[in-house]
């Protein structure tokens, strides 16, 4: 499995405290699985997203864990004025392992109605964007059919494994199944802060979504579509998107008089 979402490198942001627990994150996500693992630290308006110092601190963990899992670097972007203008004039600063794929984060409590006009002008940059955990987000909860949207406009999606697996409650875990059984998910990551209480494992989720979907497209989120990512080529052929399905209209008993 390939994990794009995680955030293994100490002392950035909010993930990993100490360079011992970068460690152990690093071996937990070897231990269940995981070939490959890009660092994404935040870059929002409390992390400020430092490229070569990322780039470092990667490598010294890298020599610390060995050959596995194999670590790559990308960013936690979020969708702020002031980042999209330095990712306009640098974009593959913030991108996966140098690639055209953008990890990008909603803000919590508002989806601006300009926001069609930013994916706009991120594409102009040559990038697409990947749209971290929807289902966590308080405004795609209450406005889901956003996600179809952005979907039928050229962006991909990516659920946090937890979320999948019910750690973060019933409304996220809800969403992250319908949007599965859509076709709207492209990938599931750990989004992994420690080895406690967000741990880089993504095995259980896996399992999962072989039940419930069947091998084949198992194997397609969790490991064609991110290793097409971090290697900075197209998609492989996705399921087609579906409409919802409309609600099952209740017969009420007086139609059994003819009213």
């Amino acid at each position: 499995m390939i994990d794009i979402h995680c955030h293994p490198l100490w002392g950035v942001d909010d993930g990993a405290k100490t360079f011992d627990v970068s460690v152990a994150m690093c071996k937990m996500a070897d231990e269940d699985g995981t070939t490959h693992l890009v660092a994404t630290p935040h870059s929002n308006y409390k992390y400020t997203f430092q490229p070569a110092e990322s780039r470092a601190k990667l490598a010294e963990l890298q020599a610390a864990v060995g050959e596995k899992p194999k670590l790559l670097l990308g960013c936690d972007f979020h969708l702020s004025y002031e980042n999209i203008q330095q990712c306009t004039k640098s974009p593959r600063e913030f991108t996966i392992n140098g690639t055209k794929y953008l990890l990008v984060e909603l803000a919590d409590q508002l989806i601006p109605d300009q926001l069609d006009r930013v994916f706009y002008e991120v594409e102009v940059a040559g990038l697409i964007p990947i749209i971290t955990h929807p289902e966590r987000n308080i405004v795609c909860q209450r406005k889901p059919q956003l996600v179809s949207h952005w979907v039928e406009r050229g962006c991909l999606i990516q659920i946090t494994a937890q979320s999948f697996l019910g750690h973060f409650g019933s409304e996220p875990r809800t969403l992250a199944e319908d949007w599965l059984d859509r076709n709207l998910v492209h990938f599931f990551a750990s989004d992994a802060h420690d080895v406690k209480h967000r741990p880089p494992q993504l095995a259980e989720c896996y399992k999962k979504l072989a039940e419930v979907r069947g091998e084949e497209i198992a194997e397609l989120i969790m490991k064609h579509n991110p290793d097409a990512v971090i290697n900075d080529f197209p998609l492989p052929p996705q399921p087609q998107p579906r409409e919802p399905q409309a609600p099952k209209r209740k017969r009420r008993w007086l139609t059994f008089f003819g009213r």
